[in-house]
């Protein structure tokens, strides 16, 4: 594996913006759309971004194990130790994608010892790219600006801007909601939710429902490097590397309020 996070992490955004242009090639097509084993959609943009990453990968990292969720779905989970790999999900938000909300993103991330350090999120449709080396700074671009440097911010009195998932939204999740003083709930698709929470534009996120350790991993990587924390209900921290690579209900939370 390449040691210096900084130049794999540069290496992951340009994989992830080339994947990028990949999908918009096919979104601005006339699509086919398939079900996977489980149901879920799946269409020729994930396969060709896919493809695209695991060879960026590979030349950048080559002794380094990736776990990406179109090769799962094809070959089953590589053996690995466990220690230091990649997660991959080439296509987050393929409800999105098919129904051309524009809210869609290619996800990198890297785990060592069951934590995700360097992370990259590319939303092609919007021109955006949030990213952190594990340095403990995130950082987000749109379109050729200069990166700026993104952090969690503390909620005010009025109450919580809580971002729920556009596609995935149900009774579990308004009754979470309920326990809290909120100001707003907005709605977004993919892993695009993580990153708002790290730029400050959302202060929760309640993810109750079924997710898989690709779906999340980048965004947790960009949210813990901004200041906040991606935690099961209880309040465990969330790893990496479970038996079958599915994750418990988690929670997204920017900085703590202070006037409580």
């Amino acid at each position: 594996m390449h040691r210096d996070r900084s130049l794999l992490t540069s290496a992951m955004r340009e994989m992830a913006v080339r994947a990028g242009r990949e999908i918009l090639t096919v979104y601005r097509s006339d699509f086919a759309v398939l079900d996977k084993a489980d149901g879920s959609p799946v269409t020729e943009a994930d396969t060709r971004a896919e493809r695209i990453i695991l060879a960026g990968l590979a030349e950048c990292a080559p002794d380094t194990v990736v776990v990406a969720e179109e090769s799962v779905a094809a070959a089953g989970i590589p053996d690995f130790d466990g220690r230091t790999f990649f997660l991959v999900d080439p296509l987050d938000g393929t409800k999105e994608f098919v129904s051309r909300s524009d809210e869609f993103t290619v996800n990198i991330a890297l785990i060592e010892d069951g934590l995700p350090t360097a992370g990259v999120v590319h939303v092609p449709a919007l021109d955006e790219t949030y990213w952190t080396a594990g340095d403990g700074v995130a950082w987000r671009s749109r379109g050729r600006g200069a990166a700026q440097r993104i952090a969690c911010r503390k909620p005010g009195s009025g109450g919580l801007v809580v971002i729920a998932s556009r596609s995935h939204r149900n009774p579990d999740i308004d009754a979470y909601i309920e326990r809290f003083e909120v100001a707003e709930i907005v709605s977004a698709g993919s892993s695009l939710k993580f990153c708002r929470v790290a730029e400050g534009a959302a202060d929760l996120y309640p993810r109750l429902g079924r997710t898989m350790e690709w779906d999340i991993a980048a965004g947790h990587a960009i949210v813990a490097a901004a200041g906040g924390s991606v935690e099961t209900l209880d309040g465990r921290p969330l790893v990496y590397g479970k038996p079958g690579f599915e994750n418990p209900h988690v929670v997204a939370r920017g900085l703590p309020r202070t006037d409580n």
